[in-house]
């Protein structure tokens, strides 16, 4: 039975209105599940679905991705960003293959024992691979909950707090699979309507009942929210440098590397954070490739 007044509604929208995913497939494997929440990570789902309809086609169990060269663990990452979630994930695989026989954990702590897979990442893979009683805590689900229940337009900057998670736990269902189904209604709402910039409040199926509604939507008022920069940055050069090795079909010298960005000292020290990341590797003189 539901304990909050938010349960029945919310998740009663979440069944008419959830977006057809291949992660969420009832056939979709654990595997899947996981492989999704890596590629998930602070990425749009537009950009991950061809990433990840393609790498599970290619890599359809850990024991595939463990087989392969970390390398193509990068290529296959293409541009979704942050590429050492690829080099996490395939740690990951290794050590699930190894250590558990091929089949992903169900057990959070566990899970949290996997290279990349951190408290939120072993929460969802729990809760939506294996319908266990879990916290999740994402970014659409912390904005939920912030202004639904306590009347604020962002939660606070950083990592969940204790009283976050206290509040989370608290909303959760009793039952397994209630509280998986909770956890990704609720998602979906901050994704779809509960938005960051330009929340749909009218369509909303717990409108009555959000504190931050009823209080006439105030504004943040907390330490101020880091911006996205991106032009310029050292994640713009390491992401061209990685690029142009990525897509090229073998080692490529240094020379080439020298004309995909400008700034020497940028250049040059984005290239020795990569190789320092176990993104690139030396190959021969003064030049570099994907890793083995």
């Amino acid at each position: 039975m539901p304990r909050s007044p938010l349960h029945t509604p919310l998740m009663g929208w979440y069944d008419d209105n959830a977006r057809d995913l291949p992660w969420r497939d009832p056939a979709a494997t654990s595997w899947a599940v996981m492989v999704s929440e890596f590629m998930l990570q602070q990425t749009p789902v537009a950009r991950v679905l061809p990433v990840y309809e393609a790498w599970i086609r290619r890599w359809p169990t850990p024991a595939d991705l463990a087989a392969a060269p970390s390398g193509e663990a990068v290529r296959a990452w293409g541009r979704l960003g942050y590429p050492r979630r690829a080099l996490r994930l395939h740690a990951s695989a290794t050590v699930i293959t190894a250590e558990h026989g091929g089949q992903v954990p169900a057990d959070p702590a566990v899970l949290r024992g996997l290279p990349g897979v951190g408290d939120y990442t072993a929460a969802a893979i729990a809760a939506f691979a294996y319908g266990r009683r879990a916290v999740v805590l994402d970014t659409n689900i912390r904005r939920v909950f912030a202004r639904a229940m306590s009347a604020r337009e962002f939660p606070p900057p950083g990592s969940p707090s204790k009283a976050e998670r206290a509040e989370a736990e608290q909303l959760l269902p009793n039952s397994d699979i209630d509280a998986a189904h909770w956890s990704v209604a609720v998602m979906e709402l901050g994704a779809l309507v509960c938005s960051a910039s330009d929340p749909a409040c009218p369509t909303c199926p717990i409108a009555e009942q959000c504190a931050w509604l009823l209080a006439g939507r105030p504004a943040y008022d907390g330490p101020p929210r880091r911006g996205q920069t991106y032009a310029g940055t050292d994640r713009q050069c390491r992401g061209r440098i990685l690029g142009l090795v990525r897509e090229a079909d073998g080692p490529v010298s240094l020379n080439r590397i020298d004309l995909v960005w400008p700034d020497t000292r940028q250049r040059e020290r984005c290239l020795a954070s990569l190789v320092e990341d176990g993104l690139l590797a030396p190959a021969g003189q003064a030049a570099y490739a994907l890793p083995d």
